[in-house]
């Protein structure tokens, strides 16, 4: 189906919602992405891009740019929080040679996707915060803050968490507390620091960070189970002692990257389902989500951006490839649904792993040492499923 001068719609300029506007602008749409804030700004923190997102980059000419914006992964280090000593060590550039992992600032993956989208053509429009969309007519329409209302051929959601498009796809849904909240902050790095992503372990409680922009910073993210709940947001500071006193039992190493924390942000973790529509087809137009809008998932794989990356590639790809709208759609959500549902997954079953207390953690430890030291490529197969998936050449 051709797709030239197709009217669509992007809710959101975050990192699906750009890489979805860039995918199907080089198709030759008319993508207009709405964007409720006055700007593109530098926020949020780290993120890795594993190599089934970094193969959808490549996939939208913007390999060269990631190189560019981060810093390639050489090994993933499991290590005990308390006493620092090592458990496992995943030698990603020995084992993986072929496999980019890449470490960056999400501000600065933002930046290449925001380039790269109004060099596809793509138009932004910045204050367009969205208060409505009408499913019942004919054709997709939102309603601006503004009071401003159009209709668009495609509608696309990546509006996130708080989705409006999801809720009228599937109703008011509940989110569940999962016991856990994170901290993110970004700390000047020390020197020499080795692209390395580095997991401390510790009972109900688990530290990960990383070198960024070049080994100029590092990134963490600090996850503790209580039954104190805190906002599902990501605009929420907290005070820094808190952090350093839910992990003041951890090497000094760690509590040494702690005592540089100012102000870090708090989000509190919540599990929600994976959505049970992603679509919806009208008389003459049709409406889709993707990214954190129809899948959030908890941050322990590190998957969030890649699956917004590949959500993105398979619906623009499934658009170009079918004859029918309705063909496109139901194939993408055939195609991405079940994939996502085993990531969330996998995910929920990371954060148990990571907080093992007493004998269990004892067990597990010395499992991951001896598999470390016998058979570290066995660790990494587990995920051969995940990483090793290339959706610019599946096809849907």
């Amino acid at each position: 189906m051709s797709l030239i001068g197709q009217s669509v719609t992007v809710l959101g300029a975050g990192v699906a919602g750009l890489a979805v506007a860039r995918a199907l602008a080089l198709r030759g749409a008319a993508v207009t992405v709405l964007e409720q804030a006055d700007a593109i700004r530098e926020v949020g923190a780290g993120l890795q891009i594993s190599p089934n997102g970094a193969s959808v980059l490549r996939g939208l000419g913007l390999q060269g740019a990631l190189d560019a914006a981060s810093m390639r992964g050489e090994a993933v280090s499991l290590i005990d929080g308390p006493s620092g000593e090592g458990v496992a060590r995943l030698d990603l550039a020995r084992l993986r040679p072929g496999q980019g992992y890449h470490f960056l600032h999400r501000a600065d993956l933002i930046a290449l996707l925001l380039k790269g989208a109004t060099e596809a053509g793509v138009t932004l429009r910045l204050l367009s915060r969205v208060v409505a969309v009408d499913l019942s007519e004919s054709r997709p329409a939102v309603t601006l803050e503004t009071g401003e209302r159009f209709e668009t051929g495609l509608l696309v959601g990546a509006d996130g968490l708080h989705s409006r498009l999801r809720a009228v796809l599937n109703g008011a849904e509940t989110p569940f507390f999962t016991g856990q909240v994170a901290w993110r902050a970004v700390i000047p790095a020390e020197a020499g620091a080795r692209p390395v992503a580095e997991v401390h372990m510790g009972p109900g409680r688990h530290l990960v960070s990383y070198p960024l922009r070049g080994g100029t910073l590092r990134n963490i993210v600090a996850v503790e189970e209580r039954k104190r709940w805190a906002e599902e947001s990501w605009t929420l500071r907290d005070d820094s002692m808190d952090l350093r006193l839910a992990f003041e039992g951890f090497s000094p190493r760690v509590r040494g990257w702690l005592d540089q924390v100012e102000d870090p942000w708090l989000w509190g973790l919540f599990r929600h389902e994976v959505a049970r529509d992603w679509i919806k087809l009208l008389p003459e137009g049709a409406a889709a989500i993707l990214g954190d809008a129809a899948h959030p998932t908890l941050p322990f794989l590190a998957q969030g951006a890649s699956m917004g990356l590949e959500d993105a590639w398979v619906l623009a790809d499934a658009l170009a490839r079918h004859d029918t709208v309705a063909a496109a759609l139901q194939a993408y959500q055939a195609a991405r649904k079940p994939r996502c549902t085993r990531i969330v997954g996998a995910a929920n079953a990371n954060a148990r792993a990571y907080h093992l207390k007493g004998l269990p953690r004892v067990v597990g430890h010395t499992g991951l040492r001896i598999l470390g030291r016998m058979a570290p490529a066995a660790m990494l197969n587990r995920f051969d499923w995940l990483y090793g998936h290339d959706v610019t050449q599946a096809g849907v």
